[in-house]
């Protein structure tokens, strides 16, 4: 598949390495020296500069024999006028645009990126999933990791393995006999940095990050099991109110009258602006590195603080310091994947970085097959999918055991006429069937290649 991406910033050169790696043709187009030199030198990608809203830079880039243009460059105008370009000149089929300015999602504006005005596939908007996967987070708490698949019947939950774990040290053939009633599957764990396939023989340790693909009703079990009893949060301090925080407390008010939400804002216009939208929640005007200002928003006594300010180190020290003076538990956004490391010793439970959610939701739609959600977990290591199998499909009627998927996959769920199922390796494909399963980075092309029966993509 040949794909244009415009953008050589973080998620675009993630794309790009990505999809290389995989061996399609990439071109990358990125109006900065800087950054198209770095591409050359680093990526296996063709990388030209040239702002990519204008047709010659994208002619030159391939655009007349691109399969697909993911635009990602720093400014919406620029990705929107390049998909408009990619429609209009060159007939491409696929095109994916990140729209970060929340104005363009205004319920007012809602027509403006419908198929017959704007000529965008997918519009990806950063804040919008940052803040989905974080209002998901808070519904699961004990998980580091929450994401929904199969009409959100499947979830995987990212769970550290304490002390407490009742299963440690014990081989995964063995839960089965443990909790015969449990749906759910361990499929990955990460352990000292490095990202296993989950097998029967496996045992759990002590710090392990578990990777478990379960049925939505058993969440709570899945994380007793694990040692984890956290009740929800009720009250909530918000470090940062740009859009990410601001979208966070204006959902939250939307969900429960009963929420106590606190969001702390530097900058006292914006302070000002988020106040006058609000209903319930308050805004307090200050430093979130402020140990008299976390006080002032109750953080010993509040049950979570989500640090979202637009940088890292604030969000860090936020975080850590919320945990220092009471606050029962915290997470951090962090673009930069240099401080993940210090996020256990620091006493923080949970971080996100925003890059691997936008590089997720962007590859559902670069996957060919009828891959219908993507997950990517351990900075690329390996993905979450989730994939369908049609009539027409050479699966149905086989096994699990019978297509030999080979040491990177393992099934998790399978979600049949409604009803989720726990499989094994003598389970059949039907026509029909919604697979969830995890593959490791250097299988992922194989899964594309199980579940694709035509040559169309998606």
């Amino acid at each position: 598949m040949k794909v244009i991406i415009c953008g050589a910033g973080q998620v675009g050169s993630g794309i790009a390495e990505r999809l290389a790696a995989e061996g399609n043709d990439i071109s990358v187009v990125d109006a900065s020296a800087e950054l198209v030199q770095r591409a050359n030198d680093v990526l296996e990608v063709r990388a030209i500069q040239g702002n990519a809203a204008h047709p010659d830079v994208l002619e030159k880039a391939g655009a007349r024999e691109a399969d697909m243009l993911i635009a990602v460059t720093l400014h919406d105008e620029v990705n929107m006028v390049a998909c408009q370009a990619a429609h209009a000149l060159f007939d491409i089929p696929t095109k994916i645009a990140r729209v970060r300015a929340q104005s363009y999602f205004d319920p007012s504006w809602r027509k403006l990126f419908d198929r017959e005005n704007m000529a965008i596939d997918q519009v990806i908007s950063p804040e919008i999933e940052v803040g989905r996967m974080i209002l998901r987070r808070l519904e699961t708490p004990g998980a580091f990791e929450t994401v929904m698949f199969a009409d959100r019947r499947a979830v995987l939950l990212g769970i550290v393995a304490g002390s407490d774990c009742p299963v440690i040290d014990t081989p995964l053939s063995q839960l089965g006999q443990l909790f015969p009633d449990l749906n759910a599957a361990i499929v990955a764990i990460v352990r000292s940095g490095k990202l296993i396939v989950a097998h029967a023989s496996d045992q759990v340790q002590i710090g392990d990050d578990v990777y478990v693909i379960a049925d939505v009703a058993q969440i709570g079990r899945v994380l007793q099991i694990f040692g984890h009893e956290e009740t929800q949060a009720r009250r909530i301090i918000i470090a940062g109110g740009g859009n990410i925080g601001f979208y966070i407390a204006r959902e939250l008010e939307a969900r429960d009258a009963n929420l106590r939400v606190k969001v702390i804002e530097m900058s006292r216009t914006r302070a000002i602006e988020i106040a006058e939208k609000l209903d319930r929640a308050v805004v307090l005007h200050g430093s979130a590195l402020s140990e008299e200002v976390l006080r002032e928003a109750e953080a010993p006594s509040s049950d979570t603080l989500l640090a979202v300010t637009n940088d890292d180190q604030t969000n860090l020290l936020t975080a850590a310091l919320a945990k220092q003076i009471g606050c029962k538990s915290s997470l951090c956004l962090l673009n930069s994947s240099n401080y993940a490391g210090m996020i256990r010793s620091l006493g923080i439970d949970a971080q996100l970085n925003p890059k691997t959610v936008t590089v997720s939701r962007i590859l559902q739609h670069v996957r060919r097959g009828r891959i219908r959600g993507v997950h990517t977990i351990h900075n690329g290591a390996g993905e979450i999918l989730e994939a369908e199998v049609l009539e027409t499909s050479g699966l149905v009627g086989k096994s699990i055991r019978e297509i030999d998927l080979g040491e990177g996959v393992r099934f998790g769920a399978i979600l049949r006429q409604n009803k989720l199922l726990k499989p094994s390796g003598d389970t059949e494909f039907e026509a029909g069937d919604r697979a969830v399963l995890f593959a490791r980075a250097d299988h992922v092309r194989q899964v594309e290649q199980l579940f694709r029966v035509s040559p169309d993509y998606f």
